[in-house]
Parts: structure tokens; C-alpha cells; sequence
């Protein structure tokens, strides 16, 4: 009784007392994404010479770019990302490698043709090309190996001469008022992190076991088993299959085919062979057996008794 007593009290006291709160810190910042641009149709393309195959929309106002299989768009300072032109950008923390080999005033060239005092035969890619072949473009240098971008009798700009281009447009993108107002925000926010809403941990019932009540155990009571009386075997009869009758297939007597003759072979005629002559003996001797040598005949032998 006295440990059911206390268990009440400190399951009592649990429900009263405050639960010390635990607070989180996270830091969250939210990026607005940029305005939508309707196109009425894909739009077409062109490619910046001394670049690494990056691709333009000349015809709005907005720079909307194409690289390495990205469409690619500045807004306030921030660069956002996206498979299709004109949707589904995400924010991209970082400034795209390519935009530093773009020629901040390629809007005035553009109009006018002209790349650095040589003429600028561009040409308007459409969407879908673009989509087909960029790969193959890029893996083989088309536009740089083909005409020089369409830029007549223009010489590549050499490998240092290109680098230093790089970092002196890199430090103006910096001074851009909108990029160092997008840096700022950051690092107020990071400044001022958002504090979560603390969260209540409820404390743990203890287990409040039940007694376990032991049912009586009933006795087994075993049925008699009741064999069924055995069926007699009763024969089955014997169900005779009916004989089915000889059915002689009529006997075809093939047509005799005519003997042919055989050809009669001539054997060659023995000569005959003469026959020895018989002399013929007189009648009278011809009675009398010719007795045998050194025989005596029957009359003499009688005359002699």
C-alpha cells in the first residue's frame, strides 16, 4: 500500500510541475524566386565568342542564359537555375563560372554587329536545336573550330589575356549595388537566428503493471471416441467395353505389270561325239552264254561223270 501511495503522489506532482523547456536555434533564410516571363514561343539563341560554348536570349530585356545544360538567371543579385526557360528556377548559392567570360556590354555589340571591330555574323539557334546538339557543339568546338563564333577575321584572344578579363569582371560584379545588398541580407540573418518554439517534453508515465489474475485451470475432459461402423465392401460391377467390330480395309489389287521377254541366248551346239559300233553276233551264238575262261561247261561236266 505504502508504494501505490507514493506512486500516486509523484505520478501528481509530474503533472503540475513545468517541464523546463529546451530551445533550438536554426538559421533559415528564405529566397524569394524570380518573377515568371511568359514566352509566346521557344525562344532562339546565340553564342558569345571566347566563351565556353554560353549561349544567350537576345531578344528580352532580362539576361537569361544556357550552359552546360542549364538555363541560367540573375535577379537582385542572386542567380537561379533551372532544365527549361521558363520555369522551375531554384536558387544558386554561388555566381556561375561562366558569367565572367560574358562581356558585360554584348547588348550594344549585338545591335551593332560588330565584336571588337570586327564584323559579327551571328546565328540565331532555335530552342529545340539547342537542345538536340549542345553536347556535340561543346565536345568538338564547333563554334570556335567552324567560323570563330561568326566573327570575320578574328583571332582568339591568347589564355592570360582571357584570365585577366576574368577577375576584372569579377570585381565589378561585386560592386553591383544589388549583389552587396543580397550579401548583406545574408549576414544579417545570419546575425539573428531564428529561435524555434520550445518544445514540451512529456514526462513518462511510469508502467503501472496490472496483477495478473491466474484463471483456474479447467480439467481436461476427453470425449470417448465413437468409431463409425464399417461399411461392407460391396463389389463394383464390372462395366464391359463393347467390342467393336473388324472393319477390314478393302484390299487393293495392284495392276499386274506385263512380264517383258526375256531375250533368248543361242547356246553353242556341242559336236556329237561318235558312238562305238556294235558288231552283231549270229542268231544261233547269240543263244549260247559264252562261258567263262577256264570254266568247264555243264554237258561236259555231266559226260565226264
Amino acid at each position: 500500500m505504502k508504494k501505490l501511495f507514493l506512486g500516486t503522489i509523484l505520478l501528481a506532482l509530474a503533472f503540475v510541475l513545468p517541464v523546463p523547456a529546451i530551445a533550438e536555434v536554426n538559421i533559415s533564410i528564405q529566397i524569394p524566386l524570380p518573377p515568371m516571363i511568359v514566352f509566346e514561343q521557344p525562344p532562339a539563341v546565340i553564342v558569345f565568342p571566347d566563351s565556353d560554348d554560353v549561349y544567350v536570349v537576345p531578344d528580352i530585356d532580362v539576361d537569361i542564359f544556357f550552359w552546360n545544360g542549364w538555363w541560367w538567371r540573375p535577379w537582385e543579385g542572386r542567380w537561379y537555375r533551372s532544365r527549361y526557360y521558363n520555369r522551375g528556377w531554384v536558387y544558386y548559392r554561388r555566381v556561375p563560372s561562366f558569367y565572367f567570360d560574358v562581356d558585360p556590354g554584348w547588348r550594344g555589340y549585338y545591335r551593332e554587329r560588330n565584336w571588337y571591330g570586327h564584323r559579327w555574323d551571328y546565328e540565331r539557334i532555335p530552342e529545340r536545336r539547342l537542345r538536340q546538339n549542345w553536347q556535340s557543339w561543346r565536345g568538338s568546338r564547333h563554334w570556335e573550330r567552324r567560323n570563330t563564333w561568326g566573327v570575320q577575321g578574328y583571332q582568339p584572344r591568347p589564355l592570360p589575356q582571357r584570365q585577366e578579363l576574368r577577375q576584372q569582371r569579377q570585381e565589378q560584379y561585386r560592386q553591383r549595388p544589388e549583389v552587396q545588398r543580397h550579401r548583406e541580407q545574408i549576414q544579417e540573418k545570419q546575425r539573428q537566428p531564428e529561435v524555434r518554439r520550445p518544445q514540451v517534453q512529456q514526462q513518462r508515465q511510469p508502467d503501472v503493471r496490472r496483477p495478473q489474475v491466474q484463471q483456474p485451470r479447467q480439467p481436461d475432459v476427453r470425449r470417448p471416441q465413437v468409431q463409425p461402423p464399417r461399411q461392407p465392401d460391396v463389389p463394383r460391377p464390372e462395366v464391359r467395353q463393347p467390342r467393336q467390330p473388324d472393319v477390314r480395309r478393302p484390299q487393293v489389287q495392284q495392276p499386274r505389270q506385263p512380264e517383258a521377254p526375256r531375250p533368248q541366248v543361242q547356246q553353242p551346239r556341242q559336236p556329237e561325239a561318235p558312238r562305238p559300233q556294235v558288231q552283231r553276233q549270229p542268231q544261233g551264238e547269240s543263244k549260247r552264254r559264252p562261258s567263262s575262261a577256264g570254266r568247264p561247261d555243264e554237258g561236259e561236266a555231266e559226260r565226264r561223270r
